[in-house]
């Protein structure tokens, strides 16, 4: 699809199974169904907000260059359309074969004497599942870490496939009474 092609399309922002939350300046969402969380910073998640299925990328452009550089902001557009594709968080996919990456469309649009515009971001994360983020290692199972031991059991060592030993009860009693100055 031609430049002039993809400004005329519609993007619509999915919001069925996300969790979404502002802090600090960013957008916060989390994909319920895939279990990632995606941090959105402002040029993105004004991008995101205002995909309604009526703006064009070229209208979502104007918002970003706010009258300023409209060119440059429909380039921008279009590239958080990209990340915010390839996340799953609009409907239908959106693909941009003129699609830049993020160093060199700062540079284009740094030459371009657009520098008060804002490149969009959306940094993810995999979220662990609840299962997963509870798992740990029994007694006598080898772990890695300290922290791959079961509450109650203590790693002697625990460098590189040490076992995971059950904590005595003297032994955490000795321990709770030195940690308090006994």
């Amino acid at each position: 699809m031609t430049a002039r092609g993809i400004a005329q399309v519609r993007p619509c922002a999915r919001t069925d199974s996300l969790v979404v939350e502002e802090l600090d300046g960013e957008l916060l969402v989390y994909d319920l169904d895939r279990d990632k969380a995606h941090a959105l910073n402002g040029p993105a998640a004004t991008v995101w907000r205002h995909c309604d299925g009526v703006r064009t990328v070229a209208d979502l452009g104007r918002l970003l260059a706010g009258g300023e550089g409209v060119e440059q902001g429909t380039e921008l557009a279009r590239n958080a359309l990209v990340q915010l594709s390839r996340r799953h968080l609009l409907i239908e996919p959106f693909e941009d074969d003129q699609y830049v990456n993020r160093r060199d469309l700062m540079r284009k649009v740094a030459m371009a004497g657009a520098l008060v515009l804002a490149v969009p971001v959306v940094k993810s994360i995999v979220a662990p599942t609840a299962a997963q983020a509870s798992t740990c290692y029994p007694a006598g199972v080898l772990c890695s870490t300290g922290t791959q031991c079961c509450s109650g059991a203590v790693s002697k060592g625990c460098v590189s496939s040490c076992p995971c030993y059950p904590e005595s009860a003297s032994r955490r009693d000795a321990r709770a009474a030195k940690g308090s100055g006994l």
